[in-house]
Parts: structure tokens; sequence; C-alpha cells
């Protein structure tokens, strides 16, 4: 598909992340209003809650845009989407006959504060990417044999949705237990293996009932868009705690999302197909579909009082072995309802070359192979004052499809009482 034309002179560039193409949807606030739903078109966001009040959107939802989440428009069901996303297009189009109407209710993007552009419901973090698995094998293990399960099943585990941040937030480095290998007892303090883990997210729209399985096509006409995610992990404190239930503290600190929703059907050009098997799956996880997309993804860190950002890593989403509609479905299987706002994290991607190593401690092998910054500073985790950046987008013919970046800043650890 090649870039569609819009009457927003910006949204035509070919280096713009929202073309006419994209129409992502965030939320916004100016100055000391109320924050409310928008939409990019190149460097300018649609105000929903405006053009609804004027009668441009035409869906019949009182209030649904005027609101500081996008809860409700999911809610409203894949009809509802696509009714959306066309009359969004036709306002914006070039040759609009609407442009005089719908041009007094745009607003600079560079003048607004973004903030989460959803009420995350529930949050489930996956462990879905092959050469990650392999990776974190070699590195914990000294094989990078999978687990037994791994190749039949998306490992997941449930999150903690109050730590779900939108980008531009910084954390603090988290406090917790620790053990040395050679140490008698746990020590508590700040954890000194900080990293990120390289993610998507997905968010589910449309909700499933309780004790009801769905389906691999049905889990993928309920994903209602998707965003990058940075799921911070404490290498140290998960590794003392996470046998033999799984991430806990180490993982409940903090994850980032970029602040803009790409709507699976902007998704849709970009379509990939999950890799060959090595072991057939149980018919439960068959889809019809190409589950994966074709969306190129980057890592950079910049350390506090630095003028420029080191690329760490350069992959995609292509690489993953389980799809979100395939991780959606499993999750849902034995009966666990979905709501509307569940947030689904790819687990880390990674690619086959040390280039395309989706967190820290593969990058560094755990710590045993530092890596050197632009500005000459070397690394093997995250340092206080260190700014962290996901970045993606789907090429296309003249176009891209973005998500905005998701940034957040480490700060010094919070002294315990």
């Amino acid at each position: 598909m090649p870039l569609m034309k819009s009457w927003v002179t910006s949204a035509n560039s070919d280096t713009t992340p929202f073309p006419l193409n994209n129409l992502p949807y965030g939320v916004f606030s100016i100055g000391d209003s109320d924050p409310r739903c928008g939409v990019a078109i190149g460097d300018m966001i649609l105000d929903m809650a405006a053009v609804e009040e004027a009668g441009l959107i035409g869906i019949d939802e009182d209030d649904a845009f005027d609101l500081p989440f996008w809860n409700d428009v999911m809610e409203l069901g894949p009809d509802v989407w696509a009714t959306l996303r066309a009359r969004l297009t036709e306002l914006l189009a070039e040759g609009s006959a609407d442009q005089a109407l719908v041009e007094p209710h745009l607003v600079k993007l560079a003048d607004v504060q973004l903030h989460m552009p959803l009420l995350v419901s529930e949050y489930t973090d996956f462990y879905a990417g092959r050469q990650h698995a392999a990776n974190m094998g070699a590195i914990l293990r000294g094989s990078p044999d999978l687990p037994a399960n791994w190749l039949h099943i998306p490992i997941g585990y449930n999150g903690r949705a109050s730590s779900v941040v939108v980008s531009g937030t910084d954390l603090h480095r988290p406090n917790g237990q620790t053990k040395a290998p050679d140490a008698k007892m746990p020590s508590f303090g700040p954890t000194k293996r900080l990293d990120i883990e390289l993610e998507m997210g997905a968010i589910v729209g449309t909700p499933s009932k309780l004790g009801q399985p769905i389906t691999v096509d049905e889990a993928d006409k309920m994903i209602f868009g998707y965003v990058l995610l940075n799921d911070w992990s404490a290498r140290d404190i998960q590794g003392w705690e996470y046998q033999p239930l799984g991430p806990f503290q180490g993982k409940a600190f903090g994850t980032s999302i970029s602040p803009w929703i790409v709507t699976a059907a902007a998704l849709e050009p970009f379509r990939a197909p999950t890799p060959a098997r090595e072991k057939e799956l149980l018919p439960y996880l068959n889809g019809t579909v190409d589950g994966l997309y074709d969306i190129e993804l980057e890592v950079l860190m910049q350390p506090n009082g630095a003028d420029r950002a080191t690329a760490l890593t350069k992959t995609n989403y292509n690489r993953m072995y389980y799809s979100a509609a395939e991780q959606l479905c499993h999750h849902a299987i034995g009966g666990c309802a979905m709501n509307a706002g569940d947030l689904l994290g790819s687990g880390t991607i990674s690619g086959p070359d040390k280039s395309e190593y989706g967190s820290l401690v593969e990058v560094s092998w755990a710590g045993r192979e530092p890596f050197t910054l632009d500005t000459g500073e070397t690394r093997t985790f995250i340092e206080d004052g260190d700014t962290l950046t996901l970045r993606g987008a789907a090429i296309g013919d003249g176009y891209q499809i973005g998500f905005g970046d998701c940034t957040g800043t480490i700060l010094p650890a919070v002294k315990h009482p």
C-alpha cells in the first residue's frame, strides 16, 4: 500500500511516524486542561472530543472521546473500530470536503503533554522470543537448550498493571533482596543489574467470557492495537526470587509503553508469518492468518549529560516465535476471562546476532562483556541517570507506521526507612 495523502502536509513526509496510513490513538492535555483522546496526524493531534462535539464523527456513543483513555471505544467492538478509522481517514484525506470544519480542532503535537492511552486492566508478560530464551539458558544454565515446555506453549506470568507507565515517566532504581553466590545470607539494597527488555505490547479490545476459551483467529480479531513496551528488569533481584514461582519484585517496579496505540488495522499490510515450528503445536494453537508483523525496532542508551544516544540494538518484531494472538488464545484456554484494556507483553525480542539482542543481560552476556557507548563510557547494565529509548516502525512504500518513542530515565533508589 502506498502513502495515503492528507491535507495535513506534515503527514505526507516519509520521515513522519504518523502519516494518514497510521492514525494512532493517544491521550493528551494542553496546559491545565483535562486529558482527552486524540489522534496523531503528522506533527498535529486531532482533538477527538472536539470533533465529536462538532458532530463530525458519527459514532452512536456520547462522550466516548472526552475521556483520559480509549477503553470505552475499545469496548464498542471491531465493527465500530473499522467505522471510526474509515471516518477519520475521510476527514483527514487530501481533498476532504470537511477540511475547513476539522482544521480548527488540530493542535500542535509539540504543545501537548501525552498521557497513558488506556486504563490497563491486567498485565501479562510472555517469554516468547526463541533467541532470547536460548541466550538466557546459556547465560543462566550454561546451555542454550530450552525448557521442555517452551516449544509447546507460550510461557508467561501475570504482572502488575499498577506499574505500567507512559513513555517519559522516570523510574527509581528498585530495592530488593539479592544473594551473592558465595554469601550465606541474602542482602537488601538497590539492584546492581538493572536491565531493559525490548518488547511489543498487544492491547485486548474486546473481552472474552469467564470459562469460555477462544481460538487463535478469534483472539486475532480481539486485539485493538499495539504499543512498544519496555519491561524493566532487576536481574539480580529476579535471580534470587524467581525459583520456583517466577518473576516478582524484579519485574514489578515499572513497565513503560509508548504513548500511541497503533491499531491492528494500520499494521495489516505488514503481517508476517510465525517461524517454522520446531515441534508441532497442539491444534488449539493453530490459526489461519499470519500473526506477526514486520516492525523494525531499536534500543538506544543515553547517559546523563551526554549530547547523544548510542544505538545498542536493531531487530524486528518478526523474530518472535509466538504471536500475540497465540498468546491471547493460550491465556484464555483454561477459562480465564480477558478484559478490554488487558495488556500482553510479547517477551524480549532478540535476533540471532549480538547486534539484535533485546536486553542488556544478553548484550553484556550477564556483565562479562562490557560494551562501549559512543560517548566513550562503558556499561554492563543501567546506571543512574541513563535514559533508555525504544523505537519502532513498520516501513511502507514512502511512509512509516510509528509508535512514538518509549523512553524512561532511571533515578537513584529511594532510601528504605
